[in-house]
């Protein structure tokens, strides 16, 4: 079929498309715009239609044809069909234009009046669709635009690969699509043109899938839920949307730990090659699919004997994939596995986990399988099951743990000690540990609704609040009934009156009042032996009292770290080792900052914490930006962001650091949205603290930007807020350096010199060194805008020195940079060399656009800064994510041991790594990269 520049293609297949392929559909119209084809591939249901139609879309306003085919398998046996949807209504527009002998042959092909095939008439054929492609490219470019490429009837192929061919420059595109598995698409591209684009479609991680969920309307799907769908269905958007439909249409739907329903339609997609195999290698496969890390020796421990021969069956239907290196048994799709177990009949399934408890070697996997295999309560098989989700908590695996006392809690009789609700409790608590907060929420609801138990009631209620996150706004009437239910109990009131500390921080955004109710709840649990409690609130204290630059600070911290500890909170985010790290990031000690937050991250990561990891990746991330090294903190940062997105846990608060790292390190434009995206979140959430911070993200990001009104309107908001806070620690936030260097800017220098001498007088009373030394860069900004420019200028290089000294990189570079330009003022020899120099060891890339700028505006006769200086930076770019964070480090004159234990790997990997790296960069030692970080040729 034929459509011309009106072409629109329906408006829904555009919002599926920016889930996941942003970046694709940016590549594809690149190639399309430069005159060139595209080639989508991927297997069944991955998205190349949808992709397809709104390329097709966006390009067709460009094109004065399009020409359409959609191939199909049943179709696929007849001649010269595509070849008909393709050109059959635009033959009358160029059958004039052709050749009578190519016309005859062409009209013969399309209408099947005659007898043409490609042996009778091949040459008068092949020309005729050349010459037909011509003709409409003579009155405009034509876009050809081909689905299911792998269905086409092979005459069409054979002729429109022919033509492909032999294009040349005549402004005729060609947008395909093929079902592939794996990377086999390379004989379709014999059916386009020689410059085409091949590009892969690839999964949908599991944000991307929960993003496409919502847009279909299937919202409210718990996390957990939300992953077993992405799991279930590889990361395939038709697979997921089969399976949220499914869920949708289910009114009961699964509990944790139970299969997702598979509809029917992916079931048939899937099983009816089942058909092909025995009853009893159907049993075998379904021992397979009810098996965590199913391999030969289980299916055999399990009574399969057939094992091997059932498994070598299956794999050559296509339903296990090979696995060379090991006796491992893998299906080729999670969906198999998945529609297999679900049409299985109940007992047979039970039979199957009756086998595998006693099969499994892991005392984990044969008490989930125990629970599967049996019906009813039964106290031996909870007792199991709980202590199957004890071990999983102490491996780091939360979440089994949360899924086992589920499981635990079903098997577990009601007048038992502990009861089910203590087990579904525990299970809420681990949720929250793995970052599965919604199911969290659920399970204690659910409890709320059954037990007058006056303990179980507050911890559920403490849930509840801790399942909001920084929303707590939203649970406002939760606090009252907490305390009827904590009644004259010390111990469940220091649980209640720990989390109105938090109450009275974030939703009245009062750092007083949130000190007073965090002392009396420790006090509260000091008196009960609620160690656990006592530890928290002491913690929580310890923090309010740090950004208030409270004098008790010091000693509450020493308070929080007595012995003895509670492991789980020593590690926590909100425990006291994560107030010692943010004590010694506010004092300037960087080096026992950066190993006090490596040593919590890695303790977290080995628990399965996932909200603390989220955490402390941002502060691992603060650090590094604090000492210069952007590009690590880039890094750090991201990582933080993806972990929050997925997990719904921490996003305002990485958002707000990723902006920080983008605008030092990154693209500001995107600095700009995060920071954006940041402020609009904590404002809906009420959140006063980080309402606080994100403008002062904001405020910096503007700065960077070059927008010094809107810095001055952001930061004037954020001392607003901070006044109204009650805090009073300038390294805090760090924001009042910025706030006076703008004011210089926008010409009001008296302002400036206010907020210098109202913050330098805290921070004196602190001991703040990195704070005063930016005031003294800002007040030097100030002399220089009253015309003292020598005395500003030596100023300058005191700070810069300063500084240095403290290890704070990027901000020795900003000075360096200011004093270029004050330079610039006065009479003399101008270099903007330094502060490039400083930027590019930082990877200060956004910092280094300014110097160049101003390089090339200050000093013409130099260009050699702005054309040199992102050579190395750029070099780096080719580099794999791993080699280029350890290039990075290296720059920054890192051991590869302190590079080891940055990057959690082993010194051989880095080694590894780095030899990679001096191959790609064509240099041959650690000296070479050191040269490209200051800007000269490798030797």
């Amino acid at each position: 079929m034929t459509v011309q520049r009106d072409f629109k293609e329906p408006a829904r297949c555009r919002p599926d498309l920016v889930i996941g392929r942003e970046e694709l559909f940016s590549t594809a119209r690149d190639q399309l715009g430069r005159g060139g084809s595209v080639l989508l591939h991927g297997p069944a249901g991955i998205g190349k239609s949808t992709v397809l139609r709104a390329l097709a879309a966006d390009y067709a306003a460009a094109a004065r044809t399009v020409l359409r085919c959609s191939a199909t398998e049943s179709e696929s046996h007849l001649p010269f069909l595509a070849l008909a949807d393709l050109l059959g209504l635009v033959l009358d527009d160029v059958s004039d234009r052709l050749p009578p002998a190519q016309r005859t042959a062409l009209e013969s092909a399309l209408t099947g009046r005659g007898e043409s095939t490609l042996q009778r008439d091949g040459l008068a054929l092949r020309l005729a669709v050349l010459s037909a492609l011509r003709a409409l490219a003579a009155d405009g470019p034509v876009l050809l635009v081909a689905d299911d490429v792998q269905w086409l009837d092979p005459a069409s192929a054979e002729l429109l690969g022919f033509a492909a061919r032999r294009l040349g420059d005549t402004p005729v595109r060609m947008l395909c699509a093929v079902r592939t598995e794996g990377q086999e698409y390379d004989r379709h591209l014999r059916a386009a043109p020689p410059d085409t684009l091949a590009l892969h479609l690839g999964p949908l991680s599991r944000a991307q899938v929960s993003a496409l969920l919502d847009h279909r309307g299937y919202t409210g799907l718990p996390r957990s839920t939300v992953r077993d769908i992405h799991r279930t269905s590889g990361g395939n958007p038709l697979f997921a949307l089969e399976l949220g439909r499914a869920l949708a249409e289910n009114p009961t739907p699964p509990r944790p730990g139970e299969p997702l329903p598979v509809p029917t339609s992916l079931r048939a997609l899937v099983l009816s090659r089942l058909e092909m195999l025995s009853d009893d290698a159907r049993r075998t496969l379904l021992v397979a699919s009810a098996g965590a890390r199913p391999n030969l020796a289980l299916l055999l421990a399990a009574g399969r004997e057939n094992a091997e021969a059932d498994t070598a069956r299956a794999a050559e239907l296509g339903l296990l994939a090979t696995e060379p290196e090991g006796p491992a048994v893998r299906f080729a799709h999670p969906l198999i596995s998945a529609a297999l177990y679900a049409e299985a009949p109940a007992h047979e399934r039970r039979a199957a986990h009756a086998a595998l408890s006693t099969a499994a070697s892991d005392p984990i996997e044969r008490a989930r399988h125990l629970a599967l295999a049996t019906t009813g309560t039964d106290p031996g098989v909870a007792a199991r099951l709980a202590g199957a989700a004890a071990l999983a908590r102490d491996r780091g695996a939360p979440s089994v743990a949360a899924s086992l006392g589920l499981l635990a809690a079903r098997r577990t009789p009601a007048d038992s000690v502990p009861g089910p609700d203590e087990r579904r409790l525990q299970a809420a608590e681990d949720s929250i540990t793995a970052g599965e907060v919604d199911l969290a929420r659920d399970i204690a609801r659910e409890v709320l609704t059954r037990t007058t138990v006056p303990a179980n009631r507050v911890r559920a209620w403490m849930v509840v609040i801790e399942s909001a996150g920084q929303a707590l706004g939203e649970v406002d009437a939760v606090y009252p009934q907490a305390l009827a239910d904590a009644g004259d109990d010390a111990g469940l009131l220091a649980l209640v009156h720990y989390q109105l500390a938090w109450r009275a921080l974030v939703v009245e955004g009062d750092f007083a009042e949130g000190r007073e109710e965090a002392a009396h709840a420790a006090d509260l649990a000091a008196r009960s032996g609620a160690r656990r409690t006592e530890l928290l609130a002491l913690a929580f204290q310890a923090q309010t009292e740090t950004l208030m630059g409270h004098p008790e600070a010091p000693a509450t911290i020493k308070r929080a770290l007595k012995e003895p500890q509670d492991p789980q909170v020593a590690c926590h985010h909100n425990g006291a080792g994560s107030t010692r790290f943010r004590w010694l990031l506010m004092s300037d000690e960087l080096p026992e900052a950066r190993r006090t937050v490596t040593s919590l991250l890695r303790e977290v990561r080995r628990r399965g914490m996932v909200e603390s990891e989220v955490h402390f990746l941002r502060m691992l991330a603060e650090t590094e930006l604090r000492s210069g090294h952007c590009g690590r903190a880039l890094d750090l940062a991201r990582e933080s962001l993806r972990l929050a997105r997925d997990s719904g846990i921490g996003e305002v608060a990485s958002a707000v650091f990723a902006s920080l790292a983008e605008a030092s390190g990154g693209s500001v434009d995107h600095a700009l949205a995060l920071a954006r995206e940041a402020v609009e979140h904590a404002e809906e959430d009420g959140d006063q603290i980080y309402v606080s911070r994100a403008l002062a993200t904001l405020g910096y990001v503007q700065w960077v930007a070059g927008d010094a009104h809107g810095a001055v309107r952001s930061l004037r908001r954020v001392r607003d807020l901070e006044q109204a806070l009650g805090v009073t620690d300038p390294a805090r936030g760090r924001w009042h350096g910025d706030l006076a260097e703008a004011l210089v800017r926008i010409g009001e220098p008296a302002e400036a010199q206010d907020v210098i001498d109202e913050t330098r007088e805290q921070a004196l009373r602190l001991g703040r060194e990195s704070v005063l030394a930016v005031l003294d860069r800002a007040e030097a900004l100030v002399r220089a805008a009253r015309g003292e420019h020598e005395a500003a200028l030596v100023q300058l290089t005191s700070v810069q020195d300063r500084l240095a000294e403290l290890g704070c990189g990027l901000e020795e570079a900003r000075t360096a940079f200011e004093a270029a330009r004050l330079r610039t003022r006065l009479p003399g020899p101008t270099s903007f060399d330094e502060a490039a120099r400083l930027f590019r060891r930082c990877r200060a890339l956004p910092w280094l656009r300014q110097v160049e700028a101003a390089a090339a505006a200050g000093a013409p006769e130099r260009p050699a800064v702005a054309a040199a200086a992102p050579a190395p930076l750029d070099a780096l770019e080719g580099l794999a994510a791993m080699e280029r964070q350890v290039a990075a480090l290296v720059m920054e004159g890192a051991t590869n041991r302190e590079i080891a234990g940055r990057l959690f790997i082993s010194v051989k990997t880095v080694e590894a790594t780095l030899t990679r790296v001096y191959r790609k960069l064509g240099i041959r030692s650690r000296v070479d990269i050191v040269r490209l970080a200051a800007g000269r040729h490798a030797q």
